[in-house]
């Protein structure tokens, strides 16, 4: 699969549900409504869905949501996700998550093949991390967290930097990750989703983040890479990574190889346009794995060139109307 800018697409978001037992501030609203069930594509169809895409040259695949690990019997998915990476036919498979459920499922994961996760992670502050999420509990996550890594599993926490909210943590963040044997990586607030006013006024660059870090760290450029955006450097005082996730302060779109299809199927070719495609009627039309390839390959070539995310705009409302939740993160 190859972009209309010649960027061939190997790594696929895939979620597999828009539900979650958090509501995290900066992502959700308050009072969600989630989609009917009947609307979701059943496991087997997002089996056989990444299977196409797989076959098209998709080599990196991440499981996310919602909360991936709320959605049942989700571990037949990583089974057979698996069996393509044992084929060769797949790299790897990884995860993002909150961590609330992670360690009723970390051994199960790393059985499956699964050697990294992400997890979600802005405050260390019981109190805050509450607010925060409004429904989640900091011990849950570090629980999880710890049985992740006990399963042989690396983990990244993510925090996405808020100003007057967390920033008085990014030290702390980094001190714990390194002590912990973790990597983490902040990520400037995305305007998706209306979840109030308090976005412009609580958005924050990374390269603000990076001066203030400097101040107390010694950072180095690093060679490490994923599938992902986040560019990271070497903390040399804790043997870790920070990874810096800059949709806004330098966006990564010359370098995109990625697309994202969501739990009812629809395949999103930019996570800041609309430019999508059905993908759940020809999975249901009956005309066989051919049609749904033909859809995507004709997709994939109204990928666009970026996003045209402006920190200038926040005060405007969402630049995207769904939620991150929707979209999968």
């Amino acid at each position: 699969m190859i972009d209309p800018f010649g960027r061939r697409v190997t790594y696929l978001r895939v979620s597999v549900t828009d539900r979650c037992n958090f509501r995290c501030s900066y992502c959700m609203a308050e009072e969600m409504t989630f989609l009917p069930r009947h609307e979701l594509l059943s496991l087997e169809e997002l089996d056989r869905l990444c299977g196409v895409f797989i076959d098209l040259g998709v080599r990196r695949l991440r499981i996310t949501g919602g909360e991936p690990l709320v959605r049942r019997d989700l571990m037949t998915l990583f089974r057979s996700l698996h069996r393509q990476i044992e084929a060769g036919r797949l790299d790897e498979v990884t995860l993002t998550t909150n961590g609330a459920l992670l360690a009723r499922h970390a051994a199960e994961l790393a059985a499956c093949g699964v050697r990294r996760v992400n997890v979600s992670l802005d405050s260390l502050d019981p109190d805050r991390f509450r607010a925060l999420t409004r429904l989640g509990s900091l011990d849950d996550v570090l629980v999880g967290i710890a049985a992740a890594r006990r399963a042989g599993i690396r983990v990244r926490v993510n925090a996405v930097a808020l100003r007057g909210v967390n920033d008085d943590e990014i030290d702390r963040l980094v001190a714990w990750a390194g002590g912990e044997g973790h990597d983490v990586a902040f990520i400037e607030a995305m305007p998706l989703g209306e979840t109030g006013p308090a976005r412009a006024e609580h958005w924050m660059s990374l390269a603000e983040v990076r001066q203030r870090l400097e101040g107390r760290w010694t950072l180095r450029e690093s060679e490490y890479r994923t599938a992902g955006p986040a560019r990271y450097v070497d903390v040399l005082e804790t043997g870790s990574r920070i990874g810096f996730i800059t949709p806004f302060s330098h966006n990564f779109c010359e370098a995109c190889n990625r697309v994202r299809v969501t739990c009812t199927g629809t395949l999103y070719l930019c996570l800041g346009q609309d430019a999508a495609a059905d993908l759940r009627t020809p999975l249901r039309s009956g005309g066989g794995n051919a049609v749904v390839r033909e859809a995507i390959l004709a997709a994939v070539q109204r990928k666009p060139r970026g996003h045209d995310f402006d920190a200038a705009r926040l005060a405007d409302g969402p630049r995207i109307v769904r939620f991150m939740n929707v979209t999968g993160g």
